[in-house]
């Protein structure tokens, strides 16, 4: 892997790569998407169709400098999620970079919609949802040890729930989808960071990166590019 933008430099290892991609201390919240050169994430829904190994490697870096991993219900469910200690190579990269081994999964679902059976239903992970939801689901959840935040009335109030992640030691946190979660959280303004993997594919399809137009045109700025066998890797700052 290579840095193109803003300086030319090799990007030898994932302690290299940790350091293209480290923040400042601080709140922030970044989301981090793969997609193709026409804007599909997913091909026969899910994204591994459109990954590579430095994808991977990327994916797995954002991880390990997180605190938390954001991710809305259905993005779960789709993909499988499972909690970040299941992961070994994260666990070993958190390791070298002087972090916890795990990492908390905070799923969004304004209907509490979590399997309370299910692989993330266990006490490392933080459930999102509203007053709204079902409250039997949501006790089913806390049975199970789940940590669940109920933040605003009839839909998520993601200024709030960041908040709240934030006064628990949340405060640096990677979104991993779905398009509905970035589209709420771009108009909500709480956006810092984009990072897209762009896939030289097309795919065409319905499975876009953002699911409704914006109540306002985001316009974000260039940070980094970094390429590996013709994928390229982008870091945008979004808002000020």
């Amino acid at each position: 892997m290579r840095r193109l933008f803003p300086a030319p430099a090799p990007v030898d290892d994932d302690t290299v790569l940790a350091e293209a991609y480290r923040l400042p201390p601080g709140r922030s919240l970044r989301v981090d998407f793969v997609v193709s050169l026409d804007g599909a994430i997913a091909v026969d829904g899910r994204s591994a169709g459109l990954g590579s190994p430095g994808d991977q490697r990327v994916f797995r870096v954002l991880r390990a400098l997180a605190d938390a991993v954001l991710v809305g219900h259905g993005t779960a469910a789709a993909e499988g999620y499972r909690p970040v200690a299941a992961d070994p190579a994260v666990v070993r990269l958190r390791a070298d970079l002087g972090r916890p081994a795990g990492a908390p999964v905070v799923v969004v679902s304004r209907r509490a919609s979590l399997d309370p059976a299910g692989r993330l239903a266990v006490p490392s992970t933080v459930l999102v949802t509203c007053a709204a939801a079902d409250p039997g689901r949501r006790a089913a959840l806390a049975g199970a040890g789940v940590e669940v935040l109920v933040c605003g009335d009839a839909d998520v109030d993601l200024r709030q729930a960041l908040d709240e992640l934030a006064a628990r030691g949340l405060e640096q946190l990677v979104c991993e989808g779905g398009p509905a979660l970035l589209s709420a959280a771009l108009d909500a303004g709480v956006v810092d960071e984009l990072d897209l993997t762009i896939s030289p594919a097309l795919v065409g399809g319905e499975a876009r990166l953002l699911d409704r137009a914006l109540r306002d045109v985001v316009r974000p700025r260039l940070l980094q590019v970094l390429e590996e066998d013709g994928v390229l890797f982008t870091r945008y700052a979004v808002g000020a």
